[in-house]
């Protein structure tokens, strides 16, 4: 099934170009299915996904033209009174901040405060996780004496776990931070599970037992040449960055890179949409809310 998207949003032409079926929202009106809410790359769901997106409010951003978030994004006073299906915080590159740092960081505590009685599920992801375990849980990040960066293996911890349905004992996922958790500082934790682990990069996702809230701290969102671009990206303002390990061929900055993350991103995305996303959703929207007062 098709993710919906405005037909004038710049990334449609690309993610056409990737043969991911992307339908309009003049198009998908005359459907008559209840939308979900969620954000990209979904297209290979049964589900019909229906996308809006959300700006900082209290953030300039210095890399998108205003105009252009003006025309595709909302903000938090936009949608604060609507109840959504599932919702996704990304990663930001502030992760060397700390949260109290960060010059939106009371809005976004305020979005996941919200979250927890307007969204069914939410996936956090990267720096995106590390905050959500520190708002929700009080989990500190730490920083690395050098940055983690590659496509490092991982143990699944609990296979019969919704999320985890059909991913294979050991997977790969990308990693691209300076930031981190500690096992120990989640394990502390009742309500948390830790769903997969690796040697090198530690827990890479982290589930609250609800389902309501999701934790990955790598990039399963991440394309085959997105690590070559910020290596090659850091290298050109002189840092002197590390290979990313496992990822090029042979470690030849020349080789195009393997991509052997591809199908368990897909099927990640898949499961959380399916079962903690359509599966758990009340018909009623405004039943959310009761779910997070239960014990």
């Amino acid at each position: 099934m098709p993710i919906k998207i405005p037909s004038d949003l710049p990334a449609a032409k690309v993610l056409e170009q990737e043969n991911v079926f992307v339908m309009t929202n003049e198009r998908a009106s005359t459907q008559d299915i209840r939308p979900l809410q969620l954000l990209r790359l979904l297209g290979n769901s049964p589900l019909q996904v229906d996308i809006e997106f959300l700006q900082m409010a209290s953030h300039v951003s210095k890399n998108t033209p205003q105009d252009h978030l003006m025309s595709f994004y909302n903000v938090f006073d936009d949608i604060k009174q609507n109840f959504y299906d599932g919702m996704i915080i990304t990663g930001a590159p502030v992760e060397l901040l700390s949260f109290s740092e960060v010059d939106y960081w009371e809005e976004l505590c305020t979005i996941m405060k919200w979250s927890k009685r307007n969204v069914c599920s939410t996936l956090h992801i990267c720096w995106g996780a590390q905050a959500g375990l520190y708002y929700h849980y009080g989990v500190p990040k730490y920083t690395f004496d050098e940055k983690l960066s590659g496509v490092y293996s991982h143990r699944v911890l609990n296979s019969m776990h919704p999320l985890m349905r059909g991913i294979d004992d050991v997977f790969y996922l990308p990693h691209s931070r300076n930031t981190g958790v500690k096992t120990s500082d989640i394990q502390k934790h009742s309500r948390l599970e830790i769903l997969s682990l690796s040697d090198e990069a530690g827990a890479s996702i982290i589930a609250d037992k609800k389902g309501r809230q999701f934790f990955i701290l790598g990039h399963p969102e991440y394309d085959r040449e997105t690590l070559k671009n910020e290596f090659f990206r850091d290298l050109n303002k002189g840092i002197d960055p590390k290979i990313p390990k496992n990822y090029f061929p042979e470690n030849n900055t020349d080789k195009t890179p393997m991509m052997k993350w591809k199908s368990y991103a897909n099927l990640l995305f898949i499961n959380w949409l399916n079962y903690f996303v359509y599966q758990n959703t009340p018909y009623n929207l405004s039943e959310i809310a009761a779910r997070e007062e239960q014990v």
